[in-house]
């Protein structure tokens, strides 16, 4: 025999599983995306922050970064430079925006570009057609200053957890709870 509540809480379990799953479902993005730890320094330069890229590589392994946060030499960075034109004072040179995990360099020779609060520009970049190839920065302060020293690069993808497993998790215990509100009472 089954108890009066049984019926109404089955009802509402498959309504949160049928929410659950359509939400997990409609919610997920059109483009999915990483968080990057990076860093470069050199002789007077120190860089570091994150950046976001796409989940997905493009054709030659490279993952397009799409939003940059962080500071150079204490000088807050407040934009990204968009891929295909040129920071200011680096013109023609245009930036890809391009990160790659490695091994082997990360950036390409157009590296990425990013302005600061202080109306400076930076362009680190993968300078592999010198004789002895490293990175670089080149580095604007308009309107006549530039720079370009070699730096250390890195950079590294955040490891963390995918969003809708959460939301799997919910249903996988909605589901169980509703399995077992479907059977009979023990009682007599």
């Amino acid at each position: 025999m089954y108890p009066t509540a049984v019926p109404s809480i089955r009802c509402a379990l498959k309504l949160i599983l049928f929410c659950v799953v359509a939400g997990t479902v409609s919610i997920a993005p059109t483009f999915a995306s990483t968080l990057w730890n990076w860093d470069y320094s050199g002789s007077g330069i120190l860089a570091s922050g994150t950046f976001t890229t796409l989940d997905t590589p493009d054709s030659s392994g490279g993952y397009l970064i799409t939003a940059i946060a962080g500071s150079r030499n204490g000088d807050r960075i407040t934009a990204l430079q968009a891929p295909g034109t040129s920071i200011p004072g680096n013109e023609p040179y245009t930036v890809d925006d391009l990160v790659f995990r490695g091994p082997g360099p990360q950036l390409t020779s157009h590296g990425f570009g990013f302005a600061t609060a202080a109306g400076n520009y930076s362009n680190p970049f993968y300078a592999g057609f010198l004789p002895i190839p490293e990175y670089l920065d080149f580095h604007s302060t308009p309107p006549s200053g530039t720079s370009e020293l070699p730096v250390v690069f890195s950079a590294t993808p955040v490891t963390t957890p995918e969003p809708a497993t959460g939301g799997l998790s919910l249903g996988a215990l909605a589901w169980m709870i509703l399995r077992r509100s479907g059977r009979p009472s023990r009682r007599t």
